[in-house]
């Protein structure tokens, strides 16, 4: 017979993708049987409720319960799901996600097939709404000046990898490392990764595991989900610095580079010419990469997503010091 699985979806606000992300669940090749979906909500306040209802009403063959997470943030959502769940195997799916039709059959396959403690796939990454300023947001998040050597945004090799978004695993995993790390409000998926690694567990990423990622639509929105990374990146870091790899290096670097520059710039216009220099520099690659791509908003989305990133690492770097001193 075929494993029971759970998956888990963590929620909040997401009326205009959740019946999407449901449709594709529905749509699986894997028995409906033998699946239970588990969404924890963080108490919506738009009609996300309603919708969970109306997809329920149409589908009563799907186990599809709902379950509150008062903590309203994503590993607590995780956490409360993962305890409810039923399932020898663990899916954790996104509400801004869209699977493939046999995205729970290849994890189970690849699972039984021993390839990894965890097994994901690859985003294909959508635009967030209609417009030229999604469709660069989409853009820029799969594209490697964007997220440098992060595979599962634009793998084409199955391997071994350090993380997997969305990931399946056994129910026996929890009982070896724990559940997700509630202090982290992002970077719980890479920290949950860490310590499989750190355990002899191995990631497995197959890109013919295959999931619809829906980006921010908004550079506001995308500015925040960055800094937001950047912010939780330190925090992890702190833990896990032997995980800091040199993509994730860049950033900061460079938001460190434009302060200096722009600083020592009132002592010596030889630094001010350096920072047009690098900015020049920086803009025009990413200019070629937009005419390559055929989207001029791509430098402002990949520009946005480096200095959010980088800005809210070192505020999160700069505050953790301060803490310590006033501590």
């Amino acid at each position: 017979m075929s494993p029971t699985v759970s998956i888990i979806i963590p929620c909040y606000n997401e009326e205009k993708s959740i019946r999407i992300l449901l449709d594709a669940i529905f749509a699986q090749t894997y028995s409906i049987s033998a699946m239970e979906v588990i969404i924890a909500d963080g108490i919506s306040e738009d009609n996300t409720q309603a919708e969970i209802a109306a997809f329920q009403d149409l589908h009563p063959d799907l186990d599809l319960r709902v379950i509150e997470n008062p903590a309203c943030i994503i590993p607590a959502a995780l956490n409360i799901a993962v305890e409810a769940a039923r399932g020898e195997i663990i899916v954790r799916l996104d509400a801004h996600s869209a699977p493939a039709p046999d995205y729970v059959e290849r994890c189970v396959d690849a699972l039984n097939a021993g390839l990894g403690d965890n097994v994901g796939g690859v985003w294909d990454i959508r635009p967030g709404t209609k417009g030229w300023v999604a469709a660069s947001i989409a853009a820029a998040a799969a594209h490697p000046l964007g997220v440098g050597d992060a595979l599962y945004r634009h793998a084409t090799q199955a391997q071994i990898v350090d993380t997997v978004p969305f990931g399946a695993f056994r129910r026996e995993l929890i009982e070896k490392i724990g559940l997700f790390d509630e202090s982290l409000l992002a970077n719980e998926d890479y920290e949950f990764n860490a310590r499989i690694r750190e355990s002899d567990g191995k990631i497995w990423l197959d890109p013919a595991i295959r999931s619809v990622y829906f980006a921010r639509p908004t550079y506001s929105r995308l500015a925040k989900q960055y800094f937001n990374y950047g912010y939780w990146k330190w925090k992890m870091l702190r833990r896990y610095p032997e995980t800091l790899r040199w993509r994730q290096a860049l950033p900061p670097a460079f938001f460190l580079s434009i302060i200096f520059f722009l600083l020592l710039g009132f002592f010596s216009p030889l630094f001010v010419f350096l920072l047009i220099l690098e900015l020049l520099l920086y803009f025009f690659i990413l200019f070629l990469a937009a005419l390559k791509n055929k989207m001029l908003g791509l430098p402002i989305a990949i520009a946005t997503m480096h200095i959010s990133w980088g800005g809210g690492l070192l505020w999160s770097a700069l505050t953790s010091v301060f803490k310590v001193k006033n501590g």
